[in-house]
Formats: structure tokens, sequence, C-alpha cells
């Protein structure tokens, strides 16, 4: 315990790896324990230079360099999680051209593809509109059989 209470730059150096490997194996990178490792290495190199002193300021400097690495990391880290829509692989089919074989509503209609009709309707729910026979749409996806259109 002494060469603990010793050496507080070397404990913050452990704590700091420690959170670091919890993040990175368990957690996926999603943050929290991030900034905490980020913010007890911060502090341990404080207190290697011997800017930082005692415990008390150990400990808020632990707690302020965590925020002020949240507040620097977040939205890029936000940016790397890919904030848009994933898109939907669930289908070879999505993202071709076909053509309407019979009116397409938000309920019912149908599509020709590959020599087969296969059914559709409209992609946006609640959509009022509709798409005649002859007119190409674009699969958007798929819900079991049927094809999501627009």
């Amino acid at each position: 315990m002494e060469v603990i209470f010793e050496n507080h730059a070397n404990l913050l150096y452990v704590l700091g790896a420690i959170a670091l490997v919890i993040e990175l194996t368990v957690m996926g990178l999603s943050g929290a324990l991030l900034f905490f490792a980020l913010g007890c290495i911060t502090t341990g190199v404080l207190v290697s230079l011997g800017i930082v002193s005692s415990w008390q300021y150990e400990v808020l400097s632990v707690g302020l360099s965590t925020g002020l690495w949240a507040l620097v990391l977040w939205q890029p880290l936000k940016k790397l999680q890919g904030a848009g829509k994933a898109v939907d692989t669930s289908s070879d089919m999505i993202g071709l051209t076909v053509n309407v074989s019979e009116q397409i509503t938000a309920n019912s209609g149908s599509i020709r593809y590959s020599g087969i009709n296969w059914q559709a309707r409209l992609y946006e729910e609640g959509s009022s509109a509709i798409i005649e026979a002859g007119e190409s749409v674009i699969i958007k996806g798929v819900n079991g059989t049927v094809m999501l259109v627009e």
C-alpha cells in the first residue's frame, strides 16, 4: 500500500490503462470509460511533472480533464460511429429500378422483376401518392415478400 500512496502518477497510469482496456474490449468505444482513461493519464502526467501535488487536486484534475476530453472528442467520435441511417442490405433487390405492373398505393400494387410479378407498396407509410402501371420505381426496402418502392 505504501508503494501506491507514494507513486500517485503510476496509480493514475494503471487506472487509465485498465479503463482503456475495458473500454476497447468490453464496451466497444462508447465513450464513458475512454474519457475517464484519458483524464487519468492526463492527471498522471501532471503529477509526474509536479504540477498537481495533493490527492484532492488529483481527484479534481481527473474530473476536470475527463470533462475536457469529453467536450473535445464527443463530436469526432459521434461522426466515426455514423450518424446517418444504416444502409439496408437485407436483399440484393434493394436499389434496383423496376417497372410497375399494377398501380402502387400505400397498401397494394405490384412490380415486375425477372419475369415475376412481386407485391409492392409505397416505401413511405401514410403517403397518398399513387404510382401508375408502366412507370419506373426504385426498390427501397423489403418487408417479407412485399417490395417497398419509391
